[in-house]
């Protein structure tokens, strides 16, 4: 565990794979009639929850200032509350694999939001891997879903968000990381705060019968909540070990992930155009890094 925890590497892997597994059980709790809601508050509660309770068996205790207060805030708004509603939103009109794709694109769009302000500069190469990654998300967003059930326009949108949002989030955690904060410790106070915001969405919008709709997914809600605590303790490791950049790659492996379980468990299927769209999608991925690295 010790290794894992200091690799960069190694924690990209399993933090991906975490977060990967979030697309098929989401698809299941979706199809049973959960709203896409409800199940981002399931995510948010179980990470918060259950990270909370191992802090305070550790004796360690959330110190709360203004900076990290804020900090909770927004990050629980544009990392995990706004991302993981777009998700769960999309997954039942695209399938778990194609939603699934759009996390390849955020190392491109945090790349462009570096640049934009001024994190960092471009050169040809970067410019080159940013051009080829939308010409590849361009290819996916033609084929708009699962092979013979296209969606709407409107979905593949929705679809398109969840990677700009995250993005945003990359670069908002590492400028803003409360000093002296460990990744725990961030992790419940941002998933807690995601679980409030998402709690008065789903109240004011579906009313507290919404709830009732989890029991239909028993199984599949523990093991979203176990997946997910495990996944954000891991991910803000990551953060604070790899930078916002190479975080994002969790994208490549939660990715295949979507698309190994929708294709071989879900029963999803897809156009050739959308998995050569994914497939350069990581390659403009690869030269934007290589690209970052030299720079």
């Amino acid at each position: 565990m010790k290794l894992v925890w200091n690799s960069a590497f190694a924690l990209l892997l399993v933090t991906g794979a975490l977060l990967g597994l979030t697309l098929p059980f989401g698809k299941i709790a979706t199809q049973s009639g959960v709203p896409g809601m409800v199940w981002a508050f399931v995510v948010s509660l179980g990470a918060g929850g259950i990270l909370f309770a191992a802090l305070l068996a550790s004796g360690r205790r959330i110190r709360l200032t203004a900076h990290r207060l804020r900090y909770f805030v927004v990050t629980a708004a544009i990392s995990y509350a706004f991302p993981n509603l777009l998700m769960f939103s999309a997954i039942p009109h695209l399938g778990a694999g194609y939603t699934g794709i759009m996390f390849t694109l955020s190392p491109v769009i945090t790349l462009v939001f570096s640049i934009l302000l001024g994190v960092r500069r471009p050169n040809p190469a970067g410019v080159i891997g940013i051009g080829v990654g939308f010409v590849g998300a361009a290819m996916v967003a033609l084929t708009r879903g699962e092979a013979g059930q296209p969606a709407s326009l409107f979905w593949v949108l929705v679809a398109l968000l969840i990677p700009v949002s995250l993005a945003a989030g990359n670069i908002y955690r590492t400028v803003d990381w409360p000093e002296g904060t460990g990744p725990i410790e961030l992790a419940v106070g941002s998933h807690l705060a995601a679980a409030v915001l998402l709690l008065a969405g789903i109240v004011a919008l579906y009313g507290p019968a919404a709830f009732g709709t989890l029991a239909t997914v028993p199984l599949a809600v523990i093991g979203q909540a176990a997946s997910a605590s495990a996944m954000f303790a891991f991910f803000f490791r990551l953060q604070a070990v790899g930078g916002p950049v190479y975080l994002s790659q969790i994208g490549y492996v939660a990715a295949a992930i979507g698309l190994f379980s929708g294709t071989f468990f879900l029963g999803e299927h897809y156009q050739l155009l959308t998995w050569a769209g994914a497939l350069i999608i990581i390659a403009g991925v690869a030269i934007t890094t290589k690209a970052q690295r030299q720079s």
